[in-house]
């Protein structure tokens, strides 16, 4: 039984299939997924998924990408939304200095305020971070430590980064990149970071893992990220079902 703890489901890749695509994932042991805001419109499209079905919970938040046109209403309305029963975080927020496509001035401005935000209404967050470590390390550190602050999504930083962000109450999540032949540094990450701190997700429908790289991603194959770790880690595929289930159901506060 497995948790997909990062995925876009009302991105328009899912709407010829959507029904088909929740159907394989409980089939396949998907017992709960979280469905990702990146914006205002996408964050009341996850609340309203999240009301339609009882095993996908949603977060709120304004992506770096869309960090030029985050306004002070924008995040008003974010802020009234996260008090829907299944808002479970702020997210998916962050800093992303690879695609740039808002300027840094404003991805640190929106970064900022919105951790503020989660803070005073006691939600973590999911973090992105894409060619920008030092800057999310640095913010991250001003915000202080804490029991459960929230999820790094899509971790892609080396050992060090990740035992420093568990040091001060993240979660690291690991996708599906860590089934690449080359993804040497992920799979490191996935090697030897305590299971107690672990998420897995998918992403989707970005990410797919081996063997269906270069397809849509879907929930399901969420079970190859755990394949693969549990091969990583020479341990049982169960034993990191059921820590990464619990850790999604701690941070997160799933039924």
């Amino acid at each position: 039984m497995l948790i997909d703890s990062h995925a876009h489901l009302d991105m328009k890749d899912f709407d010829k299939d959507r029904e088909e695509v929740f159907k394989r994932a409980k089939d396949g042991g998907i017992t709960h997924i979280v469905t990702i805001g990146i914006d205002l419109e996408s964050s009341l499209d996850a609340v309203r998924l999240s009301k339609e079905y009882d095993f996908i919970y949603a977060t709120v938040g304004c992506h770096p990408h869309n960090a030029d046109t985050c306004t002070s209403e924008i995040l008003d309305r974010l802020a009234q939304t996260a008090s829907e029963t299944k808002v479970r975080a702020w997210g998916e927020i962050g800093l992303d200095f690879f695609r740039n496509r808002s300027s840094r001035e404003s991805q640190l401005k929106v970064f900022r305020k919105q951790l503020e935000l989660s803070d005073s209404l006691g939600l973590p967050v999911v973090i992105h971070d894409r060619e920008a470590h030092d800057d999310v390390l640095s913010i991250l550190k001003k915000m202080g430590k804490g029991d459960k602050k929230g999820i790094i999504h899509c971790f892609s930083g080396d050992v060090d980064m990740a035992f420093e962000l568990i040091d001060m109450g993240y979660y690291i999540s690991i996708p599906g990149t860590v089934t690449f032949n080359k993804a040497h540094q992920v799979k490191k990450v996935a090697s030897v970071i305590p299971l107690d701190r672990m998420l897995i997700e998918t992403d989707c429908p970005f990410l797919a893992p081996v063997p269906k790289r270069g397809k849509r991603n879907e929930p399901l194959f969420v079970n190859y990220t755990a394949k693969e770790i549990a091969d990583l880690r020479n341990v049982p595929f169960e034993e990191i079902a059921r820590a990464t289930s619990d850790n999604a159901k701690i941070i997160f506060n799933l039924e």
